[in-house]
């Protein structure tokens, strides 16, 4: 019975048959795909396991404290690896991600056909995790910084482009219209109308991704993609968590200082 207004006072009024019908038919149907996922989950879990979970989980938190300071100094390439494998990835995926976000956007693309296949780049960028992007690179280039510097990149074309190119279809096109009325050619109107609107977008979305790729860098190690990952995934393998707990400590350090650096940048710029 819905709240409907009439004559600006409320009132309520049964549902029609078939609307009525079509919620009841709803909420069956969702209650039946969650019971159904349900006993998909059970049917593949464990559940003795849980029952000492939260004793394992102090006992793991007890042998991670304090942790072991010794091997700082032996992380810091390691941690500057994967600073450099966020940087280099992100200036790489943003080279390449800045022609296709022009050949993307309905408002500058050369021809519908360039535009299609320049979207369907930025979506395989989009659809593949930088993980992912890890595991093949490391199986084609071998393990290394490489693998990881190209995943980031291959991750990021397909975020900056998608988010430049619809700040591309959203500016105003007075300014287009105007120099374009004065006979300037279409580099002229790119470089002097759109480039001037998009590009405090184009700041904030670079350091943005950098950001992130920040973070994604310190996992990719784990695949053999280079950096502290590297460090991380042998001290968990030789059950050293006092080791795994500094590594912790430096990548959430690292994190920090790049959401401030990135903040300052985008409040620099924006």
């Amino acid at each position: 019975m819905p709240l409907q207004k009439i004559d600006n006072r409320p009132v309520w009024r049964r549902r029609e048959p078939r609307k009525q019908y079509s919620i009841w038919a709803g909420w069956m149907l969702g209650m039946m795909l969650f019971t159904w996922c349900w006993a998909l989950i059970s049917q593949n879990t464990i559940w003795e396991f849980l029952y000492d979970a939260p004793a394992a989980g102090a006992s793991l938190v007890g042998r991670m404290i304090p942790p072991d300071w010794s091997v700082t100094g032996s992380l810091m390439l390691p941690l500057w690896d994967t600073i450099n494998i966020a940087t280099t990835g992100t200036a790489l995926g943003v080279l390449i991600a800045f022609p296709l976000a022009f050949i993307a956007a309905r408002n500058t693309t050369p021809h519908p056909a360039l535009r299609g296949l320049a979207l369907a780049v930025i979506v395989s960028s989009r659809s593949i995790n930088s993980l992912i992007w890890a595991m093949l690179l490391v199986t084609i280039v071998g393990p290394g910084v490489l693998a990881g510097m190209l995943a980031i990149a291959l991750r990021s074309i397909g975020f900056v482009g998608k988010l430049l190119y619809e700040a591309i279809e959203e500016i105003p096109p007075t300014s287009v219209e105007a120099i374009s009325a004065t006979g300037a050619s279409r580099p002229q109107v790119l470089a002097w109308s759109v480039w001037p609107q998009i590009l405090p977008a184009f700041a904030g979305i670079t350091v943005y991704r950098w950001d992130i790729n920040i973070r994604e860098s310190t996992v990719l190690g784990l695949v053999g993609a280079g950096g502290i990952g590297l460090q991380m995934n042998a001290a968990i393998n030789n059950l050293a968590w006092a080791q795994v707990a500094t590594v912790f400590v430096l990548i959430f350090a690292t994190v920090i200082l790049s959401e401030w650096v990135s903040a300052k940048v985008r409040h620099a710029v924006i």
